[in-house]
């Protein structure tokens, strides 16, 4: 196993069952998740096929599994969300955190966006649209004016955005992810100013 720069997957490394995500992970993007089969995932883990299987029958629940732990920190920002008073910081912060979060979950939605049917067929696309939906919920005042809940959404997109949309653009990925998180905050702020009437 190469070394990786990446803290997250240093953590990870340790744990078979992550392990054998992270690979089956690669495998899909190298090859495609149709062409891939599990005993190939096991060949490039160097473990036998029924030490993978005692882990995963399939690889359908590899990527359920991987998706349900990837997006378990946005399950956990919305619950801390919904906690949290209605103010700016609290918005600003959920901007922040969201950020964090669809970082460690990057090689993921990358798969999604390449792998649509099969997202669809395994219903991933729905519950992830329940977590963005709970977490516009957070993040809107619905007695704004429409304007400024689009701001507020936009926010989140924004994020998004600069996950697949700045790839491509050249500079230093720190930098982008920090110039992303900047305009979602801009956004969150402006949103957020029009939601509330002076008291």
């Amino acid at each position: 196993m190469g070394v990786t720069m990446d803290g997250t997957k240093q953590q990870r490394r340790g744990n078979t069952r992550q392990r054998i995500q992270d690979v089956a992970l690669e495998l899909f993007a190298e090859q495609g998740y149709e062409k891939t089969s599990l005993r190939e995932i096991a060949e490039r883990l160097d473990v036998t096929k029924a030490a993978l299987y005692y882990h995963f029958k399939t690889k359908e629940e590899i990527i359920v599994s991987l998706f349900e732990d990837l997006t378990q920190p946005i399950e956990d920002l919305i619950e801390w969300g919904r906690s949290q008073p209605h103010t700016l910081e609290t918005k600003q912060e959920i901007v922040r955190r969201y950020s964090q979060a669809l970082a460690g979950a990057e090689p993921l939605f990358r798969f999604m966006q390449e792998n649509q049917a099969t997202v669809r067929e395994l219903r991933i696309g729905e519950s992830f649209k329940d977590r963005m939906t709970g977490l516009r919920d957070i993040i809107i005042d619905r007695d704004a004016p429409l304007v400024d809940q689009v701001r507020s959404i936009s926010a989140l997109f924004t994020l998004h955005a600069g996950m697949f949309v700045m790839q491509d653009l050249e500079g230093d990925p720190e930098k982008k992810r920090a110039a992303v998180l900047e305009v979602a905050v801009d956004l969150v702020t402006q949103g957020h100013k029009g939601s509330r009437t002076e008291d």
